[in-house]
């Protein structure tokens, strides 16, 4: 309130200000009638000077001329700051700052205006939502500043592939949009502007000697003839293709298909499911034998995540699983998991060990092996039964990290296997430079191994890169009576796989173990060293 009063204030001072100066005027004029013709003969000699009262006033009014016009030139001034001040709001309002996009408050409104636009030319209007992919894992691994020059960078050149017309919007974070427009049914043009900025985005970006690399993701939905449609339901249309191109491998475009809504629908249970289900439990450790395949014997077990859902029912762990590292819970449910298996597993004979998947984010977790060890002392569990199976993807990603954490977790007494071999890029150089326990034979080149030369092939190299490293295989997989004859002409190592029967419960090994006499009743209690690090 006491700035509108300053302001009517000045407004009101301004009024008079600007009477007074246009009567100062008409004055002056009337004035100068009257007084300058005998001022310029006094001047010259030819008559007396003007009254004295009347040049005084004349003075009095040029003065008040000047006051009046300085008084107006501030005022045009402060407009024109005001409008420009204004404008700036206004940009500011409509504009992402960061990359000059639109943002999400004005796209609306502009997408609505092109929509009239297109309308009436027989036009509709294609939506496309696009996501930088992994853009958090080089914002934390480069720091914010380079993750503000790959967005905008990445603005840049997604500008300069649209037409004249097309609207780019920021919606938040490293989500963009763009919206354009199509003649219906022809679409092609569309998908080829989309995977113009697919490839695009893939080049790198130099940032203080960096090079910075993603790739982006891409859906698109099209809007009906004649327009009138929701932007924000079209845009929300968009983005679950967007998220289902992510879930097809990323860096590639999806079209919307109504299908799309209810799968979004279930992923979106999965999600509360998932969050109400880690605190409650629902996420329980299922076990898979390891056999040493020349004397059949158990050597351990891999323990697997089951989901039994109260309202989904079974999911499988290769639904959640994704779910839950997009999510961001995949360490949390991961701990949990391995909590429980440390308990079940200390019942067993102490000869058997208990082999644990880690996802690949928990690996970029500087603090993931202090965790692990504070698991293993909660549940005295001995290190030296415990082994940690990472992936090769996890290989690709922060080498230094990874032989840190390894190194951590094998100074602890834990063993660390390579997970899957064969199916990723790991050099020789990584197997060489990180000291790995174990490698695993990847399911797919074991389960057909009989009678498809290249799996054997890939088999018997991959076993004889184990033996020259001095590292001992598991082959996972085997389901055949053919397949385990074939693995025991290749030589001596461990397996796994269906044949020996599918993961059980933690009741149902523990009575199998019964069986076997493998079970410990009470269980011995061994505490890690804490002074290992």
């Amino acid at each position: 309130m006491g700035a509108l009063r300053s302001r009517l204030g000045n407004s009101s001072r301004d009024v008079i200000v600007l009477t007074i100066t246009f009567a100062a005027i008409a004055l002056f004029i009337h004035l100068s009638v009257a007084v300058l013709p005998g001022a310029i003969g006094a001047i010259s000699g030819g008559r007396e000077a003007p009254d004295l009262l009347l040049s005084n006033a004349l003075v009095l009014n040029v003065a008040l001329i000047i006051f009046g016009w300085r008084r107006y030139r501030d005022l045009t001034s402060e407009l024109e700051r005001r409008r420009a001040t204004e404008a700036d709001a206004l940009g500011l309002a409509d504009r992402d700052p960061l990359t000059q996009c639109l943002n999400r408050r004005s796209v609306t409104a502009h997408c609505a205006q092109l929509a009239a636009s297109a309308a009436a030319r027989g036009e509709t209007l294609a939506y496309v939502m696009l996501d930088l992919d992994r853009f958090k894992q080089v914002n934390d691994s480069n720091g914010h500043a380079a993750g503000d020059a790959l967005l905008r960078t990445s603005a840049q050149r997604i500008r300069a592939m649209l037409p004249p017309e097309a609207l780019l919007a920021r919606l938040g974070g490293d989500e963009f949009s763009v919206i354009t427009t199509v003649l219906p049914g022809q679409t092609a043009g569309v998908e080829r502007l989309v995977e113009g900025i697919i490839a695009a985005i893939a080049k790198p970006v130099s940032f203080e000697g960096t090079d910075l690399e993603t790739s982006i993701s891409a859906g698109i939905a099209i809007g009906e003839p004649g327009g009138g449609d929701d932007t924000q339901v079209l845009l929300h249309r968009a983005d679950m293709a967007m998220y289902h191109a992510k879930r097809a491998g990323r860096n590639n475009l999806s079209w919307f298909e109504p299908s799309m809504e209810s799968e979004l629908k279930l992923r979106s249970a999965i999600e509360t499911g998932i969050r109400h289900g880690i605190p409650a439990g629902e996420f329980v450790p299922h076990y898979e034998k390891q056999i040493n395949l020349e004397t059949g014997e158990i050597t351990g077990f891999e323990m697997l995540a089951r989901w039994n859902s109260p309202k989904l029912g079974k999911i499988g762990p290769d639904t959640f699983i994704p779910v839950a590292e997009d999510m961001g819970v995949i360490a949390e449910l991961s701990e949990s998991l391995i909590r429980q298996a440390l308990r079940d597993a200390r019942k067993w004979d102490p000869r058997l060990t208990l082999s644990v998947n880690i996802s690949p984010l928990q690996m970029r977790d500087p603090w993931f092996a202090q965790r692990l060890l504070k698991l293993l002392v909660e549940a005295s569990f001995p290190p030296a039964r415990l082994e940690i199976e990472v992936t090769e993807s996890c290989l690709h990603e922060n080498v230094a990290l990874v032989r840190s954490l390894i190194t951590s977790l094998k100074n602890q007494g834990v063993k660390v296997s390579l997970d899957d071999f064969g199916t990723g890029y790991s050099s020789l150089s990584q197997l060489r430079s990180l000291p790995f326990d174990r490698i695993k034979i990847d399911r797919s080149f074991v389960m057909n191994l009989v009678g498809d030369k290249d799996n054997a092939t890939i088999v018997r190299s991959i076993i004889a890169l184990g033996e020259g490293l001095g590292l001992p295989i598991t082959a996972e997989g085997i389901e055949s009576e053919e397949v385990l004859a074939e693995l025991r002409t290749y030589g001596k190592f461990q397996g796994q796989g269906y044949l020996y029967g599918h993961p059980e419960s933690a009741e149902q090994t523990a009575a199998e173990l019964a069986q076997l006499d493998l079970l410990l009743d009470p269980p011995v209690v061994t505490k890690p060293d804490r002074r290992r690090a």
